[in-house]
């Protein structure tokens, strides 16, 4: 069968795949070497070193390209790896517009490397189209979208920003990490690039690190294939090889993700304690109705504010919670909270962070595949 007929829960099995050609290993085995045995310089079978390729990278990255409706894929060796792929295609004096609202580990990447060779970044609110137009200039050269945002939840209209970057002839990257493909698909909606911390979701289980980009236009492919491997920060075959098993999982456990998320947004909306929560899925969320659009879901991972929103009453509930592990990172089968303010946000400036609402009192729930009610009770104990 034509794997472009296949539907997205049969791609995350077989997309990309074929069995191993030396034995005919169903998974793909795990190539622990970084060399290739030649018969004449130049004569190989395609690996000559395994920064340049690897057979098990190889397989994740074509399953990669298959579940984003992708034609080429990248692994690399974090999601911040592939973030400084993707800068490196500028130039000193070219222009990035990023949305404000974004993982802080991107913001001081942007900021404290690449700012200092020369390139410029604009960071606004990206709910409206016009604002977005309105920063863009005949220097910019990328718009940087995160959607939903980390960890506000916000939603970007990615077609109508990708009508835009069209207009205006720049690329746009998109951040799938939250949503990943069985929720949206950006390419499908217009955007040049996808890019994931495969950390979370897409390995799913908190046991490795990797970023992914996919692509595709061959010549956008060629450029970043060429600052993968000039610039080496691949991810091994073991990472990958843990990756690609992730994949195969996403559909069943995105499901389950996006049910426990629902039941404890709900919770939190209806708990007299809670001032505010951030979950794309309720009618009241900003740009709901774009979500509805190029989401099939609303994902888990979720944000609140205690009422009153107290530092102190946020940090007194994130250290009583049981099942749900204080700890950084998301989108493990387990339940993890996070205090933005210091922990994944710490390198945004306080003053830049509450611009976008990233206040101190800020939860962020990345609600696991366990059992809802467990889920909730947890929170039920903390909250008081």
């Amino acid at each position: 069968m034509s794997e472009k007929k296949l539907k997205f829960n049969s791609k995350t099995i077989h997309g990309g795949q074929e069995p191993d050609k030396a034995y005919g290993s169903v998974m793909p085995p795990i190539y622990q070497t970084s060399t290739y045995a030649q018969t004449t310089p130049g004569g190989h079978q395609g690996y000559e070193y395994s920064r340049s390729a690897n057979p098990t990278r190889t397989a994740l990255e074509k399953g990669l390209a298959s579940i984003e409706n992708g034609n080429y894929g990248l692994a690399f060796g974090s999601g911040l790896a592939a973030i400084d792929a993707v800068i490196k295609l500028l130039e000193p004096g070219d222009e990035v517009v990023s949305t404000n609202d974004l993982y802080g580990g991107s913001y001081r990447l942007f900021k404290q490397v690449f700012e200092k060779y020369g390139i410029v970044f604009h960071f606004i609110g990206m709910q409206d189209l016009d604002v977005i137009e309105s920063h863009i200039n005949a220097k910019t050269k990328l718009l940087w979208v995160e959607t939903p945002t980390n960890p506000m939840m916000n939603v970007i209209d990615v077609r109508g920003v990708a009508a835009l970057a069209k207009k205006h002839d720049v690329l746009l990257a998109v951040d799938n990490t939250f949503a990943t493909p069985y929720l949206q698909l950006p390419l499908d909606l217009g955007a040049d690039i996808v890019m994931h911390s495969a950390t979370k979701y897409l390995g799913g289980h908190s046991d490795v690190v990797v970023g992914a980009l996919v692509v595709r236009d061959k010549d956008l492919a060629d450029r970043l294939y060429f600052i993968q491997n000039a610039s080496g920060a691949v991810c091994g075959p073991m990472d990958s090889f843990l990756v690609l098993r992730g994949i195969k999982t996403l559909h069943v456990r995105m499901q389950r993700h996006c049910e426990n998320g629902r039941a404890v947004a709900e919770y939190l909306a209806g708990n007299p304690k809670i001032e505010k929560v951030y979950w794309p899925g309720f009618d009241s969320h900003p740009n709901h109705e774009i979500a509805k659009s190029q989401m099939s879901d609303f994902g888990g991972m979720i944000s609140f504010v205690p009422k009153g929103s107290s530092y102190e009453e946020a940090i007194k509930i994130v250290e009583k919670l049981g099942l749900f592990t204080l700890a950084e990172s998301l989108g493990g089968v387990e339940s993890l909270a996070g205090h933005p303010a210091s922990m994944t946000h710490a390198s945004i400036p306080k003053e830049e962070r509450e611009k976008s609402g990233v206040v101190d009192s800020l939860i962020r729930l990345s609600v696991g595949i366990e059992d809802a009610d467990d889920l909730i009770a947890d929170l039920e104990q903390a909250i008081g």
